[in-house]
């Protein structure tokens, strides 16, 4: 079976989708990534990579060009409560750029299903019976109706939806239940990283897409940092020189193969690194933020499984809470089990054929 998978031109959108896609060619079927920007990056899996996208599409002008003429939606999604007003606004402009591009792939490939996320909607417009994978706590079935009904072109409704939000987190009717696995790209992990340190070690990591305030709660923990026993790692830091003696540095690392030697995470809320934090049952701290962040930081805190503060909010206490704090690591635990429970994208692939297609 020929299986397009599509994702909108960020890491973030496309990482979450490779497992799966790995899976699928493992399992004999050919397998063609569908994105752009830099998610061009995921050529390095070995899959045919084919770009989508045209140049001409930035993520920064369009939300400007949003800001501007719906001033109201821009604030509520600043504050972190614009639901789906301002994401299906900013992804239906870049589904429409893809389009195009998509559907002349398309005729020549000629597909027998696509497998998209929810925000590449432009996945489910051309003509072939298409499958969502969520991504993240939201419905990704809600999110792709949202993002299709801004752009010009038909977007159909998909066959089914494969569910990989813990359920004690995130409950949605229907579709096939399949378990979030952490994926983001190889790169080397330093020795030091790569074990157990004498201390409690904390990870504190960024979005990679870019935004504004997005250095503000790196910079917050290492204000803190030096009054909390433990070792601190920032992943690509702003600076590297004049930091505390319990802080280190890293470059792009592999974020799967870290989190097991980690005792606790801080970032930004986005769904990749929430769902592999909570794959490794590692505590973390969250701060809430524009599109599916605050919903983020609400749901885990709401579990149980981790905290959420602002910049300004982040103290030696709070820090020390995430690393000694036990209900934190009981329902972190828990939720991991939970994970690891559902099937895996092996599973999903070896019964592929099964799935509701049309």
């Amino acid at each position: 079976m020929r299986v397009l998978v599509v994702a909108a031109p960020l890491l973030g959108h496309v990482f979450p989708l490779m497992p799966l896609a790995l899976a699928l060619r493992d399992a004999g079927h050919e397998v063609v990534v569908a994105t752009g920007g830099e998610a061009l990056r995921v050529r390095d899996s070995g899959l045919r990579v084919e770009d989508v996208v045209p140049s001409s599409v930035r993520f920064g002008p369009i939300a400007l060009r949003i800001m501007l003429t719906h001033p109201m939606v821009a604030k509520r999604e600043l504050r972190g409560s614009g639901r789906l007003d301002f994401v299906s606004r900013m992804f239906g402009k870049v589904g429409d750029a893809m389009t195009a591009p998509l559907q002349a792939f398309a005729r020549g490939w000629r597909p027998d299903v696509v497998v998209h996320e929810p925000l590449a909607a432009a996945g489910s417009a051309l003509g072939v019976p298409s499958i969502v994978h969520d991504v993240s706590l939201f419905d990704g079935l809600e999110l792709t109706a949202a993002v299709g009904a801004r752009m010009k072109a038909e977007v159909r409704s998909p066959a089914t939806v494969l569910r990989t939000a813990p359920p004690s987190l995130a409950e949605f009717p229907g579709g096939e239940r399949m378990r979030f696995a952490p994926y983001s790209g190889d790169g080397e992990v330093p020795r030091w990283l790569a074990e157990p340190s004498g201390t409690p070690r904390i990870l504190v990591s960024r979005s990679t897409a870019p935004g504004p305030g997005a250095g503000r709660m790196m910079a917050a923990v290492v204000r803190a940092a030096e009054q909390v026993d433990a070792e601190f790692v920032l992943v690509r830091p702003d600076r590297a020189q004049g930091l505390p003696d319990n802080v280190r540095t890293v470059g792009w690392v592999p974020l799967p193969r870290v989190l097991p030697f980690c005792d606790g995470i801080v970032h930004h809320g986005g769904a990749g690194t929430v769902l592999g934090s909570l794959a490794a049952g590692v505590p973390q701290l969250v701060e809430p933020g524009p599109g599916d962040r605050t919903v983020h930081a609400t749901a885990i805190t709401g579990r149980g499984a981790g905290l959420r503060a602002e910049p300004r909010e982040v103290t030696a206490a709070l820090l020390t809470r995430l690393i000694e704090d036990s209900k934190l690591q009981r329902a972190a635990g828990e939720v991991r089990a939970e994970i690891a429970a559902m099937p895996s994208p092996n599973d999903v692939a070896e019964r592929w054929e099964s799935l509701p297609m049309q």
